[in-house]
């Protein structure tokens, strides 16, 4: 969906604007920024040819979209689980059956290395121009007549993503007594699952045979870490009825 290297900044956030009033419509029932931009994500993955939930966001009344949000979250939340048994979408399949298309929850299950992977590309590319509230307040401006043509929005777009440092796209990760987790597993658990999303899975370093207790995953973009958080703090996920906690990693500050 995204476009050429030769396009603006502008023109991305002109192509993106019916995704741009889903996302502030989230936004004004009371949703949380992650899970609102995951659902706005997950949208426009399916906004592929005849199907468009996402056009119908901006014109339903404040009851709907937050089933809608509650719905798209639902699915992404169940991605990250061993088996995802699926929530019912009736709002979901309703919007798309517009376009002629019937979407059932087994889709997301079946296909959910293409979700994850299409979702996380669209918050690593075009997903960085759309959320940004600086970047729309211009837009705005511009629109209005009363500043010319800004830098910022005239700069050319790039789709491939920024290159981030390996801090910001890792999580914490820490396991419950004698239940701790091979380094191996973590890592087949995710690429099973999501395909090739992880650079490596990091250790504790112990001795005299004591298993270690916390860990690190440093995944290949920093989009799956929002995807595995949804929002929010803390998750737990369960790998052979042996449960790992993870958190977003925050690099502890040494003192020089």
């Amino acid at each position: 969906m995204e476009g050429s290297a030769t396009m603006t900044v502008r023109e991305v956030l002109y192509m993106y604007s019916i995704a741009r009033e889903a996302y502030e419509r989230f936004m004004s029932v009371g949703g949380n920024p992650e899970q609102a931009q995951n659902a706005v994500a997950l949208l426009v993955w399916l906004d592929q040819g005849t199907i468009s939930a996402i056009h119908h966001v901006p014109g339903l009344d404040a009851g709907a979209v937050a089933i809608v949000a509650e719905e798209a979250n639902a699915v992404l939340e169940c991605l990250r689980y061993p088996v995802p048994v699926l929530p019912p979408i009736p709002l979901i399949s309703t919007l798309c059956m517009q376009g002629g298309v019937y979407i059932e929850p087994g889709f997301f299950a079946f296909h959910q290395d293409l979700v994850v992977r299409g979702v996380a590309h669209f918050l690593d590319g075009a997903g960085k121009l759309l959320f940004n509230d600086r970047l729309n307040v211009l837009l705005r401006r511009s629109e209005t007549g009363l500043v010319g043509n800004l830098p910022e929005l005239m700069a050319p777009y790039c789709p491939l993503p920024v290159a981030v440092p390996e801090d910001c796209r890792s999580m914490f990760i820490t396991f419950s007594k004698d239940m701790h987790l091979h380094r191996e597993e973590i890592f087949d658990y995710f690429r099973e699952k999501w395909g090739d999303c992880v650079v490596r899975v990091l250790m504790e370093k112990t001795t005299r045979g004591n298993m270690p207790m916390y860990g690190r995953i440093i995944f290949k973009t920093e989009a799956i870490v929002k995807l595995v958080l949804n929002g929010e703090r803390l998750v737990r996920i369960s790998i052979d009825h042996r449960e790992m906690w993870l958190r977003k990693y925050i690099p502890r500050v040494t003192n020089a």
